[in-house]
C-alpha cells in the first residue's frame, strides 16, 4: 500500500435489508485486506457469493454478490480483524513512518471493533463506582441462576429462587413454580398492541395450555387474528381480559373451545370471552361464527361480548351432546344470529342448558335490508332435532325492525323439533310484533314478555312449514293480571245430561253440534254441517258413544281469536278442526297451514272436509292437551272430536282461549238451530169472541218442534177465565188451543201468542 489508511471514527459494522434486486452492498469503514470482512446472511456467515472490493481504502468500498440476495434478506457488513503483530522493529533498525502508522492504524481498528461488542455487553452505569462483577466458581454456578445479592454484587441463585406467599403458614416455593402457575398469551410472544398479529403466538399458548391440562389467560389489550384460534379440550379452560380482534378468512369460527367429534369435553370454564371481527359480515353464510363452543358438558361459559358475525355465538354438539351448562351473555352485538343452538349430526344433541342475561342488539345502520334474530334453534341436515329442555332468564332484545315491513327482527327462530324452552322476563325494543318464528314441529315453548315497545299484541309467527302449535306468549307488559286468567268460552261437563232427543231417532247435545263424517249432498255453509241432532249415538250412564261416522264440537266466531285449547274427557278421542270463511263457507283447501295443533300432527279428511288429528289424544303419548292454531283468513270453526278409528265414550268437553279474547260460541240461532234443547216461536193474534166452554186455535211455526216435544204456551194481555194450551200435531208446528173456562162469552183484544218447545 502506498499511503497508510485513515481511521475514521465510525461504527466497523453496517446493516441491510435486500429488495431481491440489489447486488451491491457499500461498507463506509476501511479494511485492510479482503479477507478482514465478514458477511453474514439472516445471522448466518457466507463464505462464498460474494467478492469484496475496496480493501486498503479509507473511505471504505463495497460488497458484490453475484446474485441478488432474496427480498426481506437480513444483510450485516461487519469489519473482523486477526489479532496478531504484522510487523517487528528491530534495535537500532529503521523506523519507517509508513510502518509505524499501519500498525497503529491495526490498533485502532481492532479497538474500535471491542467498543462495538461492549456496547451490546451488560455493563454497570458510568455513575456506578466498581464494585464485585465476578461470577462466581464453576461448582458454586453449577445448575443455578445468575443474580445479584443485596450489595448488587453477581450471586449464583438456587435454580427459580425460593418466595413464600405474605400470609401466616404459607409454604417456600421456588420462582420458576410460582411463575409456572399462569399460563399467559404473553408468554409466548403476544403483545395486545391491536396491530401485531398475535394469532401465530396465541395458537401456540392455547396449544401449550391443551398439552399441560392448564388454565390460559389472555391479559389486558386488543389481540389482532389473521388467522382462527382453537382451544382444545384437553385445556381446563380460558380466561380473557382483554378482546380478540379477527381480521382472519371469513366463513369459518374465529374461536373454537373444546373439541369435536365425539369428545366429551366436561367441567370447562371459560370467561370474559370478547370477540370483535375487524369488519362486519357481510351476513350470507352462517358459518361465519365469532365463538364456537363444542360438545360441552356441565360447564361454565361467560361471554362479555360479540359483535360483527353472521352468527355470534354457536353452541355445538357433534358426535356427542352439548348439554348440562350454563352461559352468561353479556354485548351480543351486530350479528345477524345473536346465538346458535346447533346440533351436527344424527348421534349429537344439545340440551339442558341455562342462559343468563344477554343483550342482543343491531346498530340501525347495520344490514338495514336483512332479516335478524336472537336466538335460533338449528340442526344441520339430518342431524339430532330434539332441542330440549334451555331456560333463558331476563334477555333483551333491540333488533332495528320496528318500520321496516321488508325485514324482521324476531328474539327466537326455532328450526327444528325443540322442546320445553322457556324464557323468562325478555325485553322486546323495536323488534317485529313477534316473539318467536316456529318452521318446524317445536313445541313446549312459554315466552314470557315483562316488556314490549310493541305493546300487547305480540304473538308467534308460524311458517307454512310448521307442523306443531308450539308456543304459548305470557305478554306481561301493561297486562300481567288480565292475561294470568283463562277464558272459558264454553263448557259441557255432563254430556249424559246435555243429551236431548231431537227427533224420535236422532240424539242432540246443549252447546253443541252433532258431525257426521259424510254429509250427503253438496254442502258448503256452516249450517250444512252443524246438525241439531243426528242418529246413532249411544248414551251411557255417563256419556255417549260415539259410532262411525259421528262427532260432536263447538262452533265458534274465529274472526279475531286465532287459538283455542280443547279440553276432553273421553277414551282415547280424535281431533277434528272444520274451518269456515267470513261468509261461512267450508274452507277445503288441504295446504297444512291452515289447522295446527300444538302436540300433534293434522290430518286432511276430504270425505269429512275436515282436519283430524294423526293419533287420538291419549295421556301415554303426551297428545291429550292440544291447543288449535287457526289461520289468519279463517273467520269461523268447529272444534270438536270425532270417531275415527273405534268407537268410544265421550264424557266431558271444554273450550278455551286467551283471556284477551272472549269470541262467541254459535248456537241455538235462527241460522244455526243446533245446541238448543229449548225452542221458541210466537205470532200475532186477534182471537175470536169465544163462549163459555168453547175455543179457539191457532197455528204457531216452532221449527224442530216434533210430537212428543214438551212445549207451553202464553198470551201477552190479560186472560182471565182463558186457559191457553199447546200441544205439536204436526212437525215444527205448536198449535195454541184458547179454552173459555168461564160462564160467559170472552173476547180478548189482540196480542202476541208465545210457545215454548223443549226437548228431552
Amino acid at each position: 500500500m502506498s499511503d497508510h489508511i485513515q481511521i475514521g471514527d465510525l461504527a466497523p459494522r453496517v446493516h441491510y435489508v435486500a429488495d431481491g434486486v440489489q447486488t451491491a452492498f457499500t461498507y463506509p469503514f476501511p479494511i485492510f485486506e479482503a479477507r478482514d470482512m465478514r458477511v453474514l446472511a439472516n445471522g448466518v456467515p457466507l463464505a462464498f457469493g460474494y467478492v469484496v472490493e475496496g480493501a486498503g481504502e479509507s473511505e471504505g468500498g463495497v460488497v458484490r454478490f453475484d446474485a441478488p440476495p432474496l427480498a426481506g434478506t437480513q444483510i450485516a457488513l461487519l469489519r473482523r480483524l486477526p489479532i496478531d503483530r504484522t510487523t517487528d522493529f528491530q534495535p537500532n533498525g529503521l523506523l519507517r513512518a509508513s510502518t509505524l502508522n499501519d500498525e497503529l492504524d491495526r490498533q485502532v481498528a481492532a479497538l474500535q471493533e471491542v467498543r462495538e461488542e461492549v456496547r451490546g455487553a451488560v455493563r454497570v452505569s458510568e455513575a456506578e463506582p466498581p464494585t464485585g462483577l465476578v461470577l462466581p466458581p464453576r461448582a458454586a454456578r453449577a445448575d443455578r441462576l445468575l443474580g445479584f445479592d443485596s450489595l448488587g454484587n453477581v450471586t449464583a441463585i438456587p435454580r427459580g429462587g425460593v418466595i413464600a406467599a405474605a400470609f401466616q403458614g404459607a409454604v417456600p416455593r421456588s420462582v420458576e413454580d410460582k411463575l409456572a402457575e399462569v399460563l399467559t398469551g404473553r408468554d409466548f410472544g403476544a403483545v395486545g398492541d391491536g396491530v401485531t398479529d398475535d394469532g401465530p403466538a396465541l395458537q401456540a399458548a392455547m396449544n401449550a395450555a391443551a398439552a399441560a391440562g392448564r388454565h390460559l389467560v389472555i391479559g389486558e389489550g386488543s389481540f389482532r387474528t389473521t388467522m382462527p384460534l382453537t382451544l382444545p379440550g384437553a385445556a381446563a379452560g380460558l380466561t380473557m381480559r382483554g378482546s380478540l380482534i379477527y381480521a382472519g378468512p371469513p366463513n369459518t369460527a374465529a374461536l373454537i373451545l373444546g373439541d369435536g367429534g365425539a369428545v366429551r369435553n366436561a367441567a370447562k370454564l371459560y370467561e370474559g370471552l370478547r370477540v370483535l371481527r375487524a369488519t362486519i359480515s357481510d351476513w350470507s353464510n352462517t358459518a361465519d361464527c365469532g365463538i364456537l363452543l363444542r360438545n360441552l358438558d356441565a360447564s361454565t361459559v361467560e361471554v362479555r361480548q360479540v359483535e360483527g358475525f353472521t352468527v355470534g355465538i354457536r353452541t355445538q354438539g357433534q358426535e356427542r351432546g352439548f348439554e348440562d351448562s350454563q352461559l352468561f351473555l353479556g354485548r351480543i352485538v351486530n350479528n345477524r344470529i345473536g346465538l346458535d343452538i346447533h346440533t351436527l349430526t344424527a348421534a349429537a344433541w344439545n340440551t339442558s342448558v341455562r342462559y343468563y342475561g344477554g343483550h342482543f342488539a343491531i346498530a340501525s345502520s347495520v344490514h338495514p335490508d336483512k332479516d335478524r334474530f336472537g336466538v335460533r334453534f338449528s340442526a344441520e341436515p339430518g342431524a339430532y332435532i330434539a332441542h330440549n329442555r334451555h331456560v333463558f332468564f331476563g334477555p333483551a332484545f333491540e333488533l332495528q325492525a320496528i318500520n321496516r315491513p321488508a325485514i324482521v327482527g324476531i328474539p327466537f327462530l326455532s328450526e327444528v323439533s325443540s322442546r320445553a324452552v322457556l324464557v323468562y322476563g325478555m325485553r322486546m325494543e323495536g323488534c317485529s310484533p313477534f316473539v318467536a318464528r316456529h318452521t318446524g314441529a317445536a313445541q313446549d315453548h312459554v315466552y314470557e314478555v315483562a316488556w314490549a315497545s310493541q305493546g300487547y299484541r305480540v304473538d308467534i309467527q308460524y311458517t307454512t312449514g310448521a307442523t306443531r302449535v308450539g308456543g304459548v306468549v305470557r305478554a306481561l307488559h301493561q297486562a300481567a293480571a288480565h292475561r294470568e286468567f283463562t277464558r272459558e268460552v264454553a263448557s259441557v261437563p255432563n254430556l249424559r245430561a246435555a243429551a236431548f232427543r231431537w227427533t224420535a231417532t236422532q240424539t242432540g247435545f246443549d252447546k253443541l253440534a252433532c258431525l257426521s263424517s259424510n254429509v250427503s249432498g253438496s254442502p258448503s255453509h256452516l249450517s250444512h254441517f252443524a246438525f241439531p241432532g243426528l242418529e246413532n249415538y249411544a248414551l251411557t250412564s255417563r256419556g255417549v258413544v260415539l259410532p262411525g261416522g259421528r262427532g260432536l264440537g263447538f262452533v265458534v266466531d274465529a274472526r279475531r281469536t286465532r287459538e283455542f285449547a280443547l279440553a276432553v274427557d273421553a277414551d282415547n278421542p280424535r281431533l277434528v278442526v272444520q274451518i269456515f270463511d267470513e261468509n261461512m263457507l267450508v274452507i277445503t283447501d288441504s295446504a297444512p297451514h291452515w289447522v295446527r295443533a300444538s302436540g300433534m300432527s293434522l290430518q286432511w279428511n276430504a270425505t269429512a272436509r275436515w282436519w283430524q288429528g294423526a293419533a287420538d289424544m291419549t295421556d301415554a303419548s303426551l297428545t291429550r292437551l292440544q291447543t288449535i292454531r287457526l289461520w289468519d283468513t279463517v273467520a269461523y270453526a268447529i272444534i270438536g272430536v270425532a270417531r275415527i278409528t273405534s268407537d268410544y265414550e265421550l264424557r266431558a268437553m271444554r273450550l278455551f282461549c286467551d283471556p284477551s279474547e272472549s269470541p262467541s260460541l254459535l248456537y241455538g240461532l235462527p241460522d244455526l238451530p243446533h245446541g238448543a234443547r229449548e225452542l221458541r216461536g210466537e205470532a200475532e193474534w186477534d182471537p175470536p169472541a169465544v163462549a163459555a166452554g168453547a175455543s179457539a186455535q191457532i197455528n204457531v211455526p216452532v221449527p224442530g218442534a216434533r210430537p212428543g216435544d214438551f212445549c207451553q204456551a202464553a198470551f201477552t194481555l190479560s186472560t182471565s177465565g182463558m186457559v191457553f194450551l199447546a200441544q205439536i200435531g204436526a212437525q215444527d208446528v205448536v198449535t195454541v188451543t184458547a179454552w173459555n173456562r168461564s160462564g160467559a162469552s170472552i173476547d180478548l183484544n189482540p196480542g202476541t201468542v208465545r210457545v215454548r218447545v223443549v226437548k228431552s
